[in-house]
């Protein structure tokens, strides 16, 4: 199998256990197993202390769809596949993709977004975020341009990472039209929904926005609990679901059962966990971009509307990759640069999920600190 190595795993694979800070998080503050147990309602302790630790059901416990699909207005626990979240792209990219296909992907993206539908001998076109003043905008423009008789998938992720960016209703609005009308899947990466930034400007999930459209969610992101590795696919063709349970099982075939227990749990208690991962988020953002005005002179803050990162921009003469083994190799600080994404320019991510990262920009203030006066 040709690929390329997955760049950005692999360098949190090599430095994120060994850095002391960590300034480029994806994840939101996680939650202890004795912190999600105090949330829990009485069903599911009760579920939780008979767990015997068997097989579990392929498509997931029958409990934990139908509480996934209660995040999709009008959805089912038939829409609904669990998985882990890689592997739901890994399963997802394989059943809709054939060689010679074409597919359009936005960018920057987390690496597989691309790197499969590139495995699997397809073409991939980039559908790229640009800077418009201090915030990132797409141009459904580009996207027209970029559609032919061949694209097989358009591949979107809102809120963005690493940019935060979220589209105005209209963007959506026409996205869906384009591929409607031309019979193209949407793959809607959705991992950082409900962590937007502007109360009540959630967009809706594209899960339903027409026939061929396959969301992908979890509890990675916004519920902070990335070691549960549960996630979900959600559509409503039904056909293309069952072929993507099908593939499942030459992946995992099931999930862990304690995970879906807890996973249970959490779902039931989504509005207090998010709320309060979009209270640190809210708290972060402010320092943030306090820190971007004491040091104007080195980087430009580019505001993200959702999710928990963010993708400011350094200026000359600070070169990001240099800057970034600077910061790991002096202050014991793991920062991730653009070039990690496949993405010119000197951009750098910051995490914006957890507690800690006003502790970590004041280290990264002492290395441009000492960046100037030397």
């Amino acid at each position: 199998m040709d690929i390329r190595d997955f760049q950005l795993e692999r360098f949190f694979a090599a430095h994120e256990f060994e850095a002391r800070f960590l300034l480029s998080p994806s994840d939101c503050e996680s939650l202890s197993l004795e912190d999600l147990l105090a949330l829990a309602d009485s069903d599911s302790l009760k579920r939780w202390r008979q767990l015997r630790l068997g097989y579990t059901q392929s498509a997931g416990h029958p409990d934990l769809r139908a509480e996934i699909a209660r995040l999709y207005p009008g959805a089912s626990s038939d829409d609904v596949l669990v998985c882990a979240p890689e592997e739901g792209i890994f399963i997802a990219m394989h059943v809709l993709l054939q060689p010679g296909d074409r597919v359009v992907v936005m960018a920057p993206c987390y690496q597989s977004l691309a790197e499969l539908p590139a495995m699997l001998g397809c073409a991939v076109d980039r559908w790229e975020v640009r800077t418009e003043g201090n915030r990132w905008t797409l141009d459904p423009d580009e996207l027209v341009a970029a559609l032919t008789p061949q694209t097989r998938l358009v591949i979107v992720n809102f809120p963005h990472n690493p940019t935060g960016y979220i589209p105005s209703s209209d963007l959506i609005a026409r996205l869906v039209e384009l591929t409607a009308a031309r019979g193209i899947y949407i793959f809607s990466d959705e991992m950082y929904r409900f962590l937007e930034h502007c109360p009540g400007c959630r967009p809706d999930s594209l899960l339903g926005a027409h026939e061929r459209v396959i969301a992908l969610g979890g509890l990675s992101k916004a519920f902070g609990l990335p070691g549960l590795r549960v996630g979900w696919l959600a559509t409503r063709d039904r056909r293309l679901l069952n072929r993507c349970a099908a593939f499942k099982d030459y992946t995992t075939i099931c999930s862990a059962a304690p995970a879906e227990i807890l996973a249970i749990m959490a779902l039931r208690r989504k509005s207090e966990i998010t709320a309060a991962n979009r209270r640190i988020i809210s708290v972060n953002l402010e320092a943030c971009r306090e820190f971007c005005r004491r040091h104007s002179s080195w980087l430009d803050w580019l505001e993200p509307d959702g999710g928990s990162t963010a993708f400011p921009r350094l200026r000359p003469p600070l070169e990001m990759d240099e800057f970034c083994d600077r910061l790991l190799q002096r202050r014991g600080v793991l920062a991730v640069s653009g070039r990690l994404f496949d993405w010119p320019g000197e951009h750098i991510r910051v995490g914006l999920g957890r507690r800690d990262l006003p502790e970590v920009l004041a280290v990264v203030a002492q290395e441009l600190e000492s960046s100037s006066s030397g």
